[in-house]
């Protein structure tokens, strides 16, 4: 009698099986953990490239500002500053003119305007012939590395001119703020009132300035915590100067910081107030439209939006200015169609689908129980939305807006596009008239000037110091969202 042959098994044994299984697990964890090495690896060799290339900024800055005391540039500067003042006076007057329909009170004014910015001849000579002279050290500086005495002797030679031009500019100003034109437009008169005073305060500390010229030493010593403070705090950033360039970091900080804070003034509340909508009172069909839609803006390329905002918004907001209803608004009308308003605007729609995605999620994560205990004490839909589920939804919705405000602050198309690029700090005295001023931005003037300065030179190295800064406000902004919204997680768990 034939025996069977036992049938032989197709599986594995359990030690192959579980081999397999290790493999396939290492397999995994390796690919996985190689992805994160090479993410950690890249962000530390990013960090240690803008460390290595902004702080060797310092050094260069520092012999420049030296440079520029002992060549006398500064002395001719404190002079310089007051034909600038003087300038920017007559530019105000222009200003003024726009506001004035009146054609038999722009004639006395035009005169007014012409005799005042005559008044500054004498002066904007004598920054020309200074100009020179400085120039002259600073090369001669350059090649022998000494500054002749003698030379800075001469240069200082304009200090008896400047109180003598000082005295004349007094009267000549004195006499036209005397008899001041006639103007019709109570918005005119009001500007020409504030602009008296400036005028007024303008003659009144010239012979500050005279103090400050008798009082100027080439000799003093710059300290080296001046690199520091001058970029960190300066207020000018000049490039490519035949005379002197500044790199103060404080004009795009503001301009950035306006800018980010228009959008998210915009963005918040209208991507909070979708995300509400949406998770509590839209109907399933609304929410099968709406969400898609509002997440589709993120797709939309930013150099898109950009035109769109030169094309559309600036040119809308500009023309609404003019309308002759909104005349009583103090700033308008607007000359600039490309500032703040417009840029912040392109933003808040490029931070909305951020904030809503992350604020539905932090209502949608709050416990049921939550509402339906809202519910049985006889609370209704407002009521409960307002008084539970949003401020337990709170943390998490903070975070959304950091998340947004990161996400705007580093944004670079859309402000170089639509903010004006405009390298000054806005006049604040205009309230929220500053929003409709041109600015520059850290991430625009990075884009902007990038490719253009030779490798290694201060210039270089200052735009990787305002990437630096960039990097490290960012990175600010980011760990408060996420610990923002570990005290979320920890507070529903």
């Amino acid at each position: 009698m034939e025996t069977a042959a036992p049938e032989l098994s197709i599986l594995p044994s359990k030690p192959v099986a579980r081999q397999r299984r290790w493999t396939t697990e290492a397999a995994i964890k390796t690919f996985f953990g190689s992805n994160a090495l090479v993410a950690i690896v890249v962000l530390a060799l990013i960090t240690i490239f803008l460390f290595r290339e902004g702080f060797g900024f310092f050094e260069q800055n520092l012999k420049s500002l030296r440079l520029y005391r002992q060549a006398g540039l500064e002395y001719v500067d404190i002079i310089r500053a007051e034909g600038e003042r003087h300038a920017q006076l007559s530019r105000e007057l222009s200003q003024i003119r726009l506001r004035e329909s009146n054609e038999s009170a722009l004639t006395a004014f035009d005169q007014f305007a012409i005799g005042f910015s005559d008044s500054s001849e004498e002066l904007n000579a004598l920054v020309s012939e200074s100009n020179d002279r400085a120039a002259e050290l600073r090369d001669a500086a350059l090649q022998s590395g000494t500054v002749d005495p003698q030379a800075i002797l001469a240069l200082r030679a304009a200090e008896s001119r400047f109180d003598e031009i000082a005295r004349l500019m007094k009267g000549k100003i004195d006499n036209l703020l005397a008899a001041p034109p006639s103007l019709v437009s109570v918005k005119a008169r009001d500007s020409f009132q504030r602009w008296g005073t400036k005028a007024r305060n303008y003659v009144v500390q010239l012979p500050a300035t005279s103090q400050r010229l008798r009082a100027w030493n080439p000799d003093e010593p710059v300290p080296a915590f001046r690199t520091v403070t001058s970029f960190l705090f300066g207020h000018e950033w000049i490039t490519a100067s035949f005379w002197q360039d500044f790199y103060g970091i404080i004009p795009l900080l503001v301009g950035s910081i306006m800018v980010a804070a228009v959008a998210l003034v915009i963005a918040v509340p209208f991507g909070v107030a979708s995300a509400i909508y949406v998770s509590e009172v839209a109907a399933r069909g609304e929410k099968s439209l709406i969400k898609p839609y509002i997440e589709f803006i993120s797709a939309i390329p930013s150099v898109v939006l950009g035109f769109f905002g030169i094309a559309v918004v600036g040119q809308a907001v500009r023309a609404a200015s003019q309308m002759s209803i909104l005349q009583w608004v103090p700033f308008f009308p607007i000359s600039e169609r490309l500032n703040v308003f417009t840029a912040g605007c392109l933003l808040a729609l490029m931070a909305i689908p951020t904030i809503f995605t992350l604020s539905e999620d932090a209502l949608r994560n709050v416990p049921r129980g939550f509402k339906e205990a809202s519910y049985a004490l006889g609370a209704n839909r407002l009521q409960t939305i307002g008084r539970v589920l949003v401020p337990a939804a709170l943390s998490g919705i903070v975070s959304a807006a950091l998340l947004g405000l990161g996400r705007v602050i580093g944004e670079t198309m859309v402000v170089l596009l639509c903010a004006g690029n405009r390298i000054a700090i806005p006049d604040f005295t205009q309230g929220l008239g500053a929003v409709f001023q041109p600015v520059h931005t850290m991430t625009g003037i990075i884009a902007q000037e990038m490719g253009e300065v030779v490798r290694s030179s201060i210039h270089y190295r200052a735009l990787f110091m305002v990437g630096l800064v960039l990097f490290v406000l960012t990175l600010g902004i980011n760990y408060l969202a996420q610990k923002m919204v570990a005290r979320y997680r920890m507070s529903i768990g």
